[in-house]
């Protein structure tokens, strides 16, 4: 596994159903980061079968299926 040296906690899953027009991330730690979607355009141009196509890679880092972009934790955390 991959972690960056100031990162401890690392991405558990994505939630895109329970918030519209937010993203849900769900941390390793238990904690829950709700991000307006607005703040990823290319995630909101996305249609929501889509968005559900969600991979996270090395705990730290997640993308899609169809968008060759990939964000790290600490993009979600920067907000």
């Amino acid at each position: 596994m991959c972690r960056s040296l100031d990162i401890s906690i690392g991405i558990k899953e994505l939630n895109f159903t329970d918030k519209r027009g937010k993203m849900i991330v769900l941390l390793t730690d238990g904690r829950e980061i709700i991000v307006p979607l607005s703040f990823f355009p290319e995630i909101k141009k996305m249609s929501l079968k889509k968005r559900n196509e969600w991979m996270i890679l090395d705990d730290q880092f997640f993308t899609f299926e169809h968008l060759s972009t990939i964000y790290s934790i600490k993009d979600i955390m920067r907000i």
